[in-house]
């Protein structure tokens, strides 16, 4: 059972956001509030999954966190010899997200996977979902990640990839920034809470821009990206190979 997100309701000295046990307990909660258009975004990664799958093929959820994408996509993927692999380096996630896949019952085998996706192969992949994790990957091992994925993906193949963005320059990122602060404040968070959250999570969650997310999407060589969603900072797109 989860519970409600006060990870920062008290003054304490801020130590770097890590995805531990105690996150886990209220990562639902935690993501409901801070991540506008979340339940949509999740979904719609699932329907995008059942559209672009394909028959005898790898489907994968990097960074899979609970596994709320890899629920969705096993729900509306309708190809045969469909195999989804789920992919996390928290442990406490890891083992949260084996327990709620046993909650639901699919014929789509789904593997959950403790690991570095630094390190995990690609193989024979129709589509790639990255659901808010390449921003906590370095910003110089990202180019790389994504290149695995796109030689990974079969033709046709897609990476879902959302993101949380920086505006374009400081005026547009302040606003943007300003915007999502109110979302939360709207969601019951404290100025503490704000405060303490974005001191905790700006050493391991570095933003681009979105024009350096489509840039780099098509010096890889994806020949379509589209940006499908987008509320103040926080945006998906989809990328076909």
């Amino acid at each position: 059972m989860t519970g409600k997100d006060s990870i920062y309701a008290t003054e304490q000295a801020v130590k770097d956001f890590t995805f531990d046990a105690n996150v886990v307990e209220v990562f639902p909660d935690m993501i409901q509030r801070s991540v506008p258009g979340y339940a949509t975004i999740v979904s719609t990664m699932g329907k995008l999954a059942g559209t672009y799958a394909q028959s005898n093929s790898n489907l994968y959820d990097l960074g899979c966190s609970l596994g709320a994408v890899t629920l969705s996509m096993r729900r509306n993927i309708d190809k045969e010899n469909c195999h989804i692999i789920a992919v996390d380096n928290s442990a406490p996630m890891v083992e949260r997200c084996k327990l709620h896949l046993q909650g639901f019952k699919s014929d789509v085998p789904v593997s959950v996977t403790l690991g570095d996706i630094n390190d995990i192969e690609i193989n024979n992949a129709s589509v790639v979902a990255m659901n808010f994790t390449l921003q906590f990957i370095p910003p110089e091992n990202r180019a790389a990640i994504l290149e695995k994925i796109f030689q990974g993906l079969k033709p046709g193949g897609v990476l879902l990839l959302s993101e949380k963005i920086r505006g374009e320059n400081d005026t547009k990122d302040n606003l943007l920034v300003d915007l999502h602060h109110d979302f939360k404040r709207h969601n019951g968070y404290s100025e503490l809470e704000i405060s303490q959250k974005r001191t905790a999570i700006e050493n391991v969650m570095r933003t681009d821009s979105l024009s350096t997310h489509l840039t780099r999407l098509e010096e890889i060589g994806f020949s379509q990206t589209q940006v499908w969603y987008q509320c103040f900072n926080f945006c998906s797109m989809v990328a076909i190979k």
